[in-house]
């Protein structure tokens, strides 16, 4: 079965941040999830703009930069002027007056618009939004900080989700606590790619590529 992998890079080693985009690279890895964090949208400060321009220089692979700030309008070229074709932006519709606004402009950098749903966010809210991105970022734990626990009522958000995508033309994408068996569940339902932190990927004291291999000979 086919899905993508990528790594949640606010989880990787910064003593040595070049060995390991590279030992990702070379272990399988699809793409390189970018969580930027203001402290004021989210409670928590992670990654920033100079850490996503170093990572998009390293490697070849596309870029999922998911933007936790307020009003990303107000600073979204200084992301967009650093990426390439093929990567993704997400945006909180929460953090924006006028979402779509925020959208186009991904949209005219020539890049992949995709918008995050925190687990309080219904889909009923964001409906009109899901005819505009092409990827959906569902968010299995509320945002803000590595190695929190999954909240079951988000599967059901998932289920409504599934039975949209066909007409709206979107791919759903799992973020947050995902284990085995949460990939095993979900990916033959439909959901595309799944966004692996220290559940799964870091800190497992065995090569990347050992476990990205791992992952992908899952039994289903």
């Amino acid at each position: 079965m086919q899905f993508e992998l990528m790594a949640s890079m606010m989880c990787a080693n910064y003593g040595n941040l070049e060995k390991e985009v590279n030992d990702l690279g070379e272990g399988g890895i699809d793409s390189f999830h970018i969580d930027i964090m203001d402290g004021r949208y989210v409670p928590n400060f992670a990654m920033s703009l100079n850490d996503m321009r170093y990572i998009a220089g390293a490697t070849e692979k596309p870029l999922d930069v998911h933007l936790m700030i307020e009003h990303p309008c107000n600073r979204i070229q200084l992301f967009l002027k650093h990426l390439r074709e093929g990567d993704t932006v997400y945006i909180h519709p929460e953090a924006e007056y006028h979402p779509s606004t925020t959208l186009q402009s991904i949209i005219n950098a020539g890049l992949v618009p995709g918008i995050a749903i925190n687990p309080g966010t219904s889909v009923e809210t964001v409906m009109e939004m899901l005819r505009i991105v092409k990827k959906v970022l569902v968010m299995s734990v509320n945002p803000g900080n590595a190695g929190q626990m999954y909240l079951p009522y988000v599967g059901k958000k998932i289920t409504k989700l599934l039975a949209l995508k066909e007409d709206m033309d979107f791919e759903i994408y799992w973020d947050g606590a995902c284990s085995a068996d949460k990939i095993l569940e979900f990916a033959p339902k439909g959901v595309k790619g799944f966004v692996l932190g220290t559940t799964l990927l870091f800190g497992r004291g065995k090569p990347y590529g050992e476990t990205i291999q791992d992952i992908r000979e899952l039994r289903f």
